[in-house]
């Protein structure tokens, strides 16, 4: 048991101690029903404020797990975006060092300046044999 625990426990049974006195007390005095309801009435609203803060915790548990979720799937987000533009510039290099030795693009280039693009050249001609 930690020292919040104890220390709470001790303060819930002071608690209690506090309200059977009060209800001791009322009952040997003889007031009329209208403390009596009182006390009722506290203890009917310390019941409903302990469920009101276990609620809030509860959902502060809850966003604080989706808060979490959501951190790890940024952070695998952002290793797939740096892995991605990794692999987009490996291509453009391994595109830029291709293009010069390209018999498609020189057969095209050696066409000049016509109408006529890369798919209405006879590709298969322009290949080395």
């Amino acid at each position: 048991m930690s020292d919040s625990d104890i220390s709470g426990s001790f303060l819930h049974s002071k608690n209690q101690n506090r309200l059977l006195l009060e209800i001791c007390e009322l009952q040997s005095s003889g007031d009329d029903g209208d403390e009596d309801r009182r006390l009722k009435r506290r203890e009917k609203n310390r019941v409903a404020a302990k469920n009101s803060r276990k609620k809030q915790t509860q959902r502060a548990d809850e966003l604080h797990e989706a808060y979490e979720c959501l951190e790890q799937k940024n952070r695998q987000l952002k290793k797939d975006v740096q892995f991605l533009s990794e692999e987009q510039r490996r291509l453009t290099e391994a595109l830029k060092a291709h293009e010069p030795l390209c018999p498609i693009m020189h057969c095209v280039a050696n066409l000049g300046s016509g109408t006529l693009g890369p798919r209405d050249v006879g590709v298969p001609s322009c290949l080395p044999r």
